[in-house]
């Protein structure tokens, strides 16, 4: 398993931009899909955005045109770009990476690795 780290959080305006970081730390890790889930406040954990080992990418309707996730394999790191902010984007954002894509979709702790995450606050 790799080891996962998200950075980049914060407090942001409506109409903002922040960009998350995940840094991964062992082998094999140009071999795993990567996603960013994240959760609200009595909300289940939804899927963000999903990037696999050959750097497709998927995303959820709510955030289409507005994030943009990828990844750089020489540094192990995930991204996610979050423009157009907007105050139901609040919540805790975590990384997460597995070795297929079916226990990536899973969306729980348990089933591949997860980061701690990091809190993304939208509001003026």
């Amino acid at each position: 398993q790799v080891h996962l780290e998200e950075s980049g959080g914060g407090l942001v305006q409506p109409g903002g931009s922040l960009r998350l970081s995940c840094a991964a730390s062992g082998s094999a890790f140009s071999g795993y899909h990567m996603g960013w889930y994240r959760q609200a406040p009595g909300n289940q954990r939804e899927l963000v955005a999903r990037i696999d080992s050959g750097g497709s990418s998927t995303y959820a309707d709510s955030v289409k045109g507005r994030f943009t996730i990828s990844r750089d394999n020489a540094k192990k790191m995930v991204y996610l770009q979050m423009d157009s902010l907007k105050p139901e984007d609040t919540a805790v954002y975590y990384c997460t990476g597995a070795q297929n894509l079916a226990t990536l979709n899973v969306g729980k702790d348990g089933y591949g690795s997860w980061g701690r995450g990091t809190q993304v606050t939208v509001s003026s």
